[in-house]
């Protein structure tokens, strides 16, 4: 007979290939708390700490910690207008940040400061093809809609992405560098396979993921 951990395996990978949410049942929103918007390192100490890191310690993050880590990403700090801590050409805002845990995949909605759920499984080993993000607290993915990118060559639209993206994977980077934790941004993504188990359509495209974590104590 199968074991629970092996039957509860085969389950997660058949829906992650039928690549529909429909079948989560129950799915739950969770609203974050309140982005902490004072504290950290000074910033040319965070620049001074800021590196890749490719081992995590597999705690899980708390609430308070995701919902700073994604204000800085990609958060809305001008609330009057609705721009954000990152720039976007021509203020498209066209990047979605998908927030893949243990406990299962969201959307970060900046303007609620919410993560709509979308899926109960574990889809953290499709996010990228390298071991340590099936074991990551939590892997970021962004994704650029480009139905948002009006009037854009499908050449501009890759460059303006790419550039937007890179905008926030920095954020990510100084945040982590200033609280102390691990982080990566990382291209090697099976985008295929990821965007099935997104459900993404075709005008929804991979760019970048990024691991993000606790870092790995070292040894004394």
């Amino acid at each position: 007979m199968r074991s629970i951990k092996t039957m509860m395996g085969v389950i997660g990978m058949t829906m992650v290939a039928l690549g529909s949410w429909a079948f989560a049942a129950d799915l739950t929103d969770i609203t974050l708390p309140a982005p902490r918007m004072e504290g950290g390192k000074p910033l040319m100490q965070a620049l001074k700490e800021r590196q890749s890191a490719r081992a995590f310690n597999t705690k899980t993050l708390p609430l308070q910690v995701v919902s700073d880590l994604l204000w800085a990403a990609f958060g809305i700090n001008r609330p009057d207008v609705g721009k954000r801590t990152a720039p976007s050409a021509r203020n498209w805002q066209e990047v979605d940040v998908y927030a893949i845990m243990e406990d299962g995949a969201y959307l970060y909605d900046a303007k609620a400061n919410s993560l709509r759920m979308f899926s109960k499984v574990d889809l953290r080993t499709v996010t990228g093809t390298q071991d340590f993000v099936s074991t990551a607290p939590l892997n970021l993915v962004y994704v650029a809609d480009t139905t948002r990118m009006k009037g854009a060559a499908a050449e501009t639209q890759a460059l303006y992405s790419g550039a937007d993206v890179g905008f926030i994977s920095q954020n990510v980077y100084l945040f982590c560098a200033s609280e102390g934790l691990a982080t990566v941004v990382r291209g090697s993504v099976d985008r295929d396979a990821l965007a099935k188990a997104l459900n993404l359509p075709e005008e929804k495209r991979i760019i970048l993921a990024q691991s993000v974590g606790y870092q790995v104590a070292e040894a004394r």
